[in-house]
């Protein structure tokens, strides 16, 4: 007994980082140094942040050394999700308008509205924001994740907890909460009544978004499988069809919590797709990647990385032709490293992985972004400030 008992411990030490008691971590800061960024048409580099109760985006023509006034995009102050897997999300449209979501924090713990704003005069100023969702229950509608198609389609998916709500009220069972999204098809003007993807999700992971060619939206979360396996799934999202969700991951991760720690998805070069992220099951947890057929949706042998010593963790994808790019962060010793893994066979081998920057204190997760076959990392630390540091340039 107290051999389990010690390797229990241990266990937990080495993923402290990534298991928490449900949903224990979204609160609102007066700063944060979560953030997210994109690349418009022009290269201008776009930045939404939050500050006292407000999402902020302003921009940078220069490659991240210096940034334009901060506009403000809700005009009243919110308790808005900025830390870990919650934070405000920006994306660009086809047609050069800035799409932003993000979570409001309501009074009820754990609860929150998904809400939507844009600009359509290059970021000078943001119409007023509305809730995405139809459902204004006052639970968890939280951890959203916004998609812009190159046809101009938004898609929004959040954590939604309607469902389990509904099934304790019945005394019936049910695992998690459940996967729901909303698309535009109005570049933002209004958004189609929310759709349910998948019942039994994570309750607290990011949801990854991303396009096939044709424009098709796919979904990636971490699932409560039977048994309560926390594994991912994946599933492409066709309005008004019904989804056909595909396992993705096979750790067999059997744990009564919330793991915090979503993965990352990239499309890949005529197979299917790339897929990172964190596996806890058994006595050696790991970061994987790996890659899905995206006509017989079958996975390949995941392959780790990683240093656990160092809790590793929030992997970042990009994919470029047979040009597959990862990146991710360690902790050692109170310093921040941020590494990256390339691979130029379509993700079937990598090469060895390398330090790119390191920042002693606080850090945000890694973000790789590529503009015109630059490739760039994006780090926001407490020390160092924001750095876009090139990877790679054709």
């Amino acid at each position: 007994m107290r051999r389990i008992l010690s390797l229990f411990i241990l266990f937990l030490a080495l993923v402290s980082t990534h298991v928490f008691a449900h949903e224990d971590h979204t609160k609102p800061q007066k700063s944060t140094l979560a953030i997210s960024v994109t690349l418009d048409s022009q290269g201008k580099l776009w930045r939404a942040s939050v500050k006292n109760g407000f999402v902020l985006v302003d921009a940078s023509d220069d490659t991240g050394r210096t940034f334009s006034e901060p506009v403000k995009v809700n005009l009243n102050e919110q308790k808005i999700g900025a830390d870990g897997e919650a934070r405000p999300k920006i994306a660009i449209g086809p047609e050069g308008n800035i799409y932003l979501t993000w979570t409001e924090a309501l009074k009820v713990p754990f609860s929150g509205y998904v809400w939507f704003s844009r600009s359509v005069n290059g970021g000078k100023s943001f119409e007023k924001p509305y809730i995405v969702h139809q459902d204004r229950a006052e639970i968890t509608h939280r951890f959203d994740a916004l998609n812009v198609a190159l046809d101009g389609k938004i898609t929004v998916a959040w954590v939604d907890k309607r469902d389990l709500i509904a099934a304790k009220k019945a005394g019936q069972p049910y695992d998690g909460a459940a996967i729901y999204y909303a698309v535009s098809t109005d570049s933002g003007k209004s958004f189609a009544p929310e759709q349910k993807l998948a019942d039994s999700s994570c309750e607290c992971c990011r949801i990854a978004l991303t396009n096939k060619p044709d424009g098709t939206v796919v979904a990636m979360w971490r699932h409560v499988f039977a048994g309560s396996e926390r594994d991912h799934a994946i599933a492409e999202i066709i309005p008004n069809a019904k989804p056909s969700i595909v396992r993705a991951s096979f750790g067999h991760w059997k744990i009564d919590g919330c793991p915090h720690h979503g993965s990352a998805l990239a499309v890949g070069e005529g197979f299917g797709y790339h897929m990172a992220y964190f596996d806890g099951a058994g006595d050696k947890p790991s970061l994987m990647v790996s890659r899905m057929d995206g006509t017989a949706w079958v996975s390949s042998p995941p392959k780790k990385f990683g240093n656990m010593k160092n809790n590793p963790g929030h992997p970042s994808l990009l994919s470029n032709g047979d040009n597959v790019w990862l990146a991710w962060r360690e902790t050692h010793e109170a310093t921040n490293n941020f590494w990256g893994m390339q691979s130029t066979d379509g993700g079937k081998t990598w090469h060895e992985a390398k330090i790119i920057f390191s920042s002693k204190g606080k850090a945000d997760y890694p973000i790789l972004l590529t503009d015109k076959g630059k490739i760039y990392l994006v780090v926001n630390t407490a020390m160092n400030g924001f750095k876009l540091v090139q990877l790679q340039s054709e």
